[in-house]
């Protein structure tokens, strides 16, 4: 604490810390780019409905198999618990360090049709299974039957990842808690044991609200944040990780707890998982160029694509409704291709704030052998930004 007040009084702000420990960026008037949705949620789309299944067990000293266990597993519906018909999708590989099964499919029909599950490295093979089992009897038509779409990243700088610890029955609570309205955020789901930017990460959301070819239209965005360095950290332009440095908060990376040891991963390792919706009409190919504009947010709060990263996008638009006889052609809307900048743009400012609100919302923890993720210090984070916009 001396050290923390220390560099406050050095950078000459003045302002008492208070107790907050967790909010999203907005709470803490940041002054993040574009209009929200109600939410600010992914969930602002139509339909859209999330849940998590957390699973936090044990402390201490790792025994595989045992614990420290702090996982879990995130599941998006586009249209929701009570409607599986498939929607336009899209997806884009910033670095393939990493996971999301059922891509070929998408590469190749441009449809999406299970809910989208994300968890930690070593449970997808697990989560695929229970989604499998889950919609054999809820899809009328198995044509996709075995193709889901499951991310990851990797907790086991916390967890005892080794220890394959997520079950069907974890993956089938997921399912089956997801609900549209607020989504929680940070230490929950697929990003229990996430850390971001040498602090700890997890699960964050946003939205954005626009206009384009005279139609109003919702993006919103959920990441799964788990990567970066420390210093490569800004908010809203803001060098907050080089201002908030390893110095002043530890980092899980660099500093042994007692009697323990350093993770010897490297810093700039870690991934993210980034999953936007939206209702504007856009076919598959519009949809994979709208996940490639997660890069322009992701770029902002700093993640390089690291070569040790996984940093994987999915888009999908819910405008189309793709069912029926299959005899006849569908009726589908598409927005003109040079309508879509304002889409575009809203991609870009949900995925920064999704980040940032991951880092907002997550709340220190300890994992295996006594490893800690510290949060970001939001008072902290409140008085850099001020210094800067000053």
């Amino acid at each position: 604490m001396i050290r923390l007040l220390t560099i406050v009084l050095a950078l000459g702000l003045a302002a008492p810390l208070s107790a907050q420990t967790s909010g999203r960026a907005r709470d803490l008037d940041i002054p993040l780019d574009g209009t929200p949705g109600a939410l600010n949620a992914i969930t602002d789309v139509a339909g859209v409905a999330v849940g998590h299944e957390t699973i936090v067990r044990g402390s201490g000293k790792l025994e595989v198999g045992k614990g420290p266990v702090r996982t879990g597993v995130t599941a998006i519906f586009p249209r929701g618990r009570d409607d599986l018909t498939p929607v336009f999708a899209g997806w884009f590989n910033l670095n393939g360090n990493g996971e999301m099964t059922g891509t070929a499919w998408i590469e190749d029909y441009g449809l999406l049709v299970y809910p989208i599950t994300i968890t930690n490295t070593n449970s997808v093979g697990t989560v695929r299974d229970a989604v499998i089992e889950w919609g054999r009897t809820r899809l009328a038509d198995d044509f996709n039957c075995c193709l889901p779409v499951v991310a990851e990243t990797w907790d086991g700088d916390l967890s005892d990842i080794y220890g394959f610890h997520v079950t069907k029955a974890h993956t089938f609570r997921a399912l089956e808690s997801a609900k549209p309205g607020p989504v929680a955020e940070g230490n929950v789901g697929g990003g229990t044991g996430m850390i971001c930017h040498e602090f700890k990460g997890g699960i964050g959301t946003s939205s954005r609200v626009g206009t384009a070819a005279g139609e109003a239209f919702t993006v919103g965005v959920l990441v799964q944040a788990n990567y970066g360095e420390r210093s490569d950290l800004r908010v809203d332009g803001v060098p907050v990780g080089r201002e908030i440095g390893v110095d002043v908060v530890p980092s899980p990376w660099r500093d042994p707890p007692v009697g323990g040891s350093v993770i010897t991963d490297p810093p700039n390792g870690g991934s993210i998982i980034i999953v936007i919706a939206t209702d504007a009409p856009l076919l598959p190919v519009q949809c994979r160029r709208l996940a490639q504009r997660a890069t322009v947010g992701l770029a902002r709060v700093g993640g390089y694509g690291h070569e040790s990263s996984g940093d994987i996008f999915l888009a999908f638009s819910t405008a189309n409704h793709l069912g029926g006889d299959h005899e006849s052609p569908l009726d589908v809307r598409t927005l003109p291709l040079d309508s879509m900048d304002p889409v575009f743009h809203a991609a870009a400012d949900a995925t920064e704030e999704a980040i940032v609100n991951a880092l907002c919302a997550a709340e220190t923890m300890s994992g295996r052998a006594g490893h800690v993720a510290s949060a970001l210090p939001l008072d902290l984070l409140v008085e850099v930004m001020g210094k800067y916009r000053a």
